[in-house]
């Protein structure tokens, strides 16, 4: 299956008509994806980030955070920054920084319902953390479901949206990606896998999105996300109305 065969233009315009009866990989990102964004849940790890980063810099909390922005826009994880200026020791800081209280985010038997119906294989990629995978995938009672995770230490701590991370992860688990769908809330991490191929959803709360905007931090531009195919902001509603066999 070719990413034409896959998704076409829709006669008179509107949303393209995907056919996913020949996707046999499901990827989904962790955060904001298999939960639905949750305000305080990320709050809480951003604040960790800026204490951690303010101990270790010996910051300002207001420094901490606004060099925790700069690295998140210009890496693609604050991590990849601390590293690569500072020589930070990963292992450490996504220990402290993934130490959160789960309780906020609820397991969404829906969803389950939708993704255990799912033909072929199911992985987790995300920059976060083995841990996290664990953590957050089991309090959500999803992570039985999936074949593997793929966590940043698993990408040599090279983030999305970097192509090796992603050329990595189709080594690992041998994926084809003109037979991958990719699920996905942040739409610049998304562009690299449609033009390897792969048929992409981004999921997001916002159902005006369109098909999202990518924002260029140094040039201050925007434009439309067109590497996007679909959208929506209730990935089990979505996995029931296109997917094959999940309305078992």
């Amino acid at each position: 299956m070719t990413q034409t065969d896959a998704v076409r233009a829709r006669p008179g315009g509107g949303e393209p008509i995907i056919d996913l009866s020949g996707i046999r990989t499901w990827i989904f990102d962790l955060d904001n994806t298999l939960y639905r964004a949750n305000v305080s849940f990320f709050a809480d790890i951003g604040e960790k980030m800026t204490a951690y980063i303010s101990r270790y810099l010996a910051l300002q909390p207001d420094q901490a955070r606004q060099l925790q922005e700069e690295y998140f826009h210009d890496y693609g994880a604050t991590l990849s920054g601390m590293m690569d200026i500072h020589g930070m020791d990963p292992a450490e800081f996504l220990d402290y920084v993934h130490d959160v209280d789960l309780s906020v985010l609820a397991p969404n038997p829906p969803l389950r319902h939708a993704i255990a119906a799912l033909p072929g294989r199911r992985l987790i990629f995300t920059n976060g953390s083995r841990g996290h995978i664990r953590n957050v995938a089991g309090h959500l009672d999803l992570l039985d479901l999936f074949e593997g995770g793929f966590a940043i230490e698993d990408a040599h701590y090279i983030p999305k949206p970097k192509r090796p991370a992603y050329e990595t992860f189709l080594d690992v688990f041998d994926v084809d990606p003109a037979t991958a769908i990719f699920f996905e809330d942040t739409p610049r991490n998304l562009e690299v896998p449609k033009q390897m191929g792969m048929t992409t959803v981004l999921v997001g709360e916002e159902a005006d999105w369109g098909r999202g905007v990518s924002v260029n931090r140094t040039s201050g531009t925007a434009r439309q996300a067109d590497w996007v195919d679909a959208v929506t902001d209730d990935l089990a509603g979505w996995l029931r109305a296109h997917c094959p066999r999940t309305d078992l």
